[in-house]
C-alpha cells in the first residue's frame, strides 16, 4: 500500500451516521487511502456502528485523527479541495474528481500535505467549510437528484486518486489455463474445416468456391482463437463427422 505521507487526507466533516463513517473507511481502504480525518461527528467517538460497518478496514478508525473543528483538521495542509454537488456562489477552481486527484497526486509528490472534504450526509459541507477550501471538487451527478452518501463520495474520490497514482491496464483478457493459439495451429484448423466442408459439397456452385475458401479463412483470422478454443473446434467436427459416419 502507498506510505501514509504520500496521499491526501480525507476529512470527514461532521459526519453524522457512524455506519456512514466506516463505509467511508472501507471504501479508503478499497484504494489503499488511510489517512483519515474525523471533524466534530455528531454521535461521538469511537463508534461501535462504525467499527462494524468498516469491517476489515478498521485500523483506518482506530488511526483515525479525531479533531473539534475543520481550521485545526486543515491547520497544516498546503492545499485543501472540497466535495460538493450543488452550485455554490464563490469564486474558486471547480475540478472534476478526475483532475482533482490528478492535482493532488501532482502536489503530494512534491511533499505538500493535501487535503479533501467530505461534508456531513443531511446537507452536505457549509459555504463556510468550503470558503477554507482552496478549489471545489464538484461530482457531475444529476441536478434532479444532486445528493451523494458519504462513503459513495469517498469511494468516488479514491478511485479517481488510483487511477491517478497507478498504472491501470484499462483492458485484460484472464486466459484461465491455455495460451493464444499460434498461426500454425489456427491454419491447420482452417485447412481441416476447409477439406470437410469441400467433402460435404459446400463449395458449391464452383465458380464460387475460391471466394468461399477466402471469406472462410479471413473469418478464422479474424477470431482471437486460444488453444484451447482451437482443440474444442477440432473437437466438434470430429465428432460431427463421427455422427455423420454412424448415420
Amino acid at each position: 500500500m502507498p506510505d501514509a505521507q504520500a496521499q491526501p487526507s480525507f476529512v470527514l466533516v461532521r459526519p453524522q451516521m457512524g455506519e456512514n463513517i466506516g463505509a467511508a473507511a472501507r471504501a479508503m481502504w478499497n484504494f489503499g487511502l488511510d489517512r483519515m480525518v474525523v471533524v466534530a461527528p455528531r454521535d461521538g467517538w469511537p463508534n461501535p456502528a462504525a467499527d462494524a460497518m468498516a469491517s476489515g478496514a478498521g485500523r483506518l478508525l482506530d488511526e483515525a485523527r479525531l479533531v473539534r473543528d475543520l481550521p485545526e483538521a486543515v491547520a497544516g495542509d498546503h492545499f485543501v479541495m472540497a466535495t460538493t454537488a450543488r452550485v455554490r456562489d464563490l469564486t474558486k477552481p471547480v475540478l472534476s474528481p478526475e483532475e482533482a486527484m490528478r492535482q493532488a497526486a501532482e502536489r503530494v509528490a512534491r511533499g505538500e500535505r493535501v487535503s479533501v472534504l467530505f461534508g456531513p450526509e443531511r446537507a452536505g459541507l457549509e459555504n463556510d467549510d468550503i470558503a477554507r477550501a482552496n478549489a471545489i471538487i464538484n461530482v457531475p451527478v444529476n441536478p434532479e437528484f444532486p445528493s451523494l452518501n458519504l462513503a459513495q463520495c469517498v469511494l468516488l474520490c479514491g478511485y479517481e486518486w488510483q487511477r491517478a497514482t497507478q498504472n491501470i491496464t484499462p483492458e485484460r483478457v484472464d486466459m484461465a489455463g491455455t495460451v493464444w493459439a499460434s498461426q500454425e495451429e489456427v491454419e491447420a484448423l482452417s485447412g481441416r474445416y476447409e477439406e470437410r466442408l469441400g467433402q460435404a459439397g459446400f463449395f458449391f456452385p464452383d465458380e464460387k468456391a475460391q471466394s468461399m475458401k477466402t471469406n472462410l479463412r479471413n473469418m478464422w483470422s479474424r477470431m482471437a482463437l486460444t488453444r484451447a478454443d482451437v482443440q474444442m473446434l477440432h473437437g466438434v467436427l470430429r465428432q460431427m463427422v463421427r455422427w455423420k459416419e454412424r448415420g
